[in-house]
């Protein structure tokens, strides 16, 4: 059986520890993750920790059991499906040779990127998207160069509709 792609988010204690415990958890099952971000929520005492990974059904069913088993996670969802908004960011410094400048320009403004920085021979610019779209932005700047890459990891809230 093939592997899926899974987000799991979860509501955490905003405390020591945590993060590790969970991480410990993919790792001692040699689980990969993917991408990982946590930050705290309105409320200081909580945080919340999106983490993508690929398992089989089974594992991943396994891998929840656990997590919810541990003292300080006080809510998970599986946010695979469409039920979910989720968002990526990344930041990317690309190379702009003065005669490609506009081309390059054109396909930020296309995928609604913003500018952050620019220089004589590189342009640092922002763009929020799901995951498919950074991918493809990626893909068109590839050939100017890239230079420097970071990526956020998805993001994730359960609609309310």
């Amino acid at each position: 059986m093939d592997q899926n792609k899974y987000i799991l988010t979860m509501l955490v204690e905003n405390e020591p520890g945590v993060t590790a415990r969970i991480t410990g958890l993919f790792a001692g099952r040699g689980y990969n993750i993917e991408t990982i971000c946590g930050a705290p929520t309105a409320n200081p005492k909580m945080s919340r920790i999106t983490i993508t990974t690929k398992a089989k059904p089974l594992q991943l069913e396994q891998c929840k059991k656990q997590i919810k088993r541990l003292v300080n996670v006080i809510k998970l969802r599986d946010m695979t499906g469409e039920k979910a908004v989720k968002r990526e960011m990344a930041i990317i410094c690309v190379k702009a040779n003065p005669e490609k400048k506009n081309h390059l320009k054109q396909i930020i403004k296309t995928f609604e990127g913003r500018m952050m920085d620019t220089g004589p021979e590189y342009y640092i610019f922002e763009v929020t998207g799901n995951e498919d779209t950074i991918d493809e932005l990626i893909c068109q700047v590839e050939p100017f160069g890239i230079k420097k890459l970071a990526r956020s990891g998805v993001l994730a809230l359960y609609k309310e509709s």
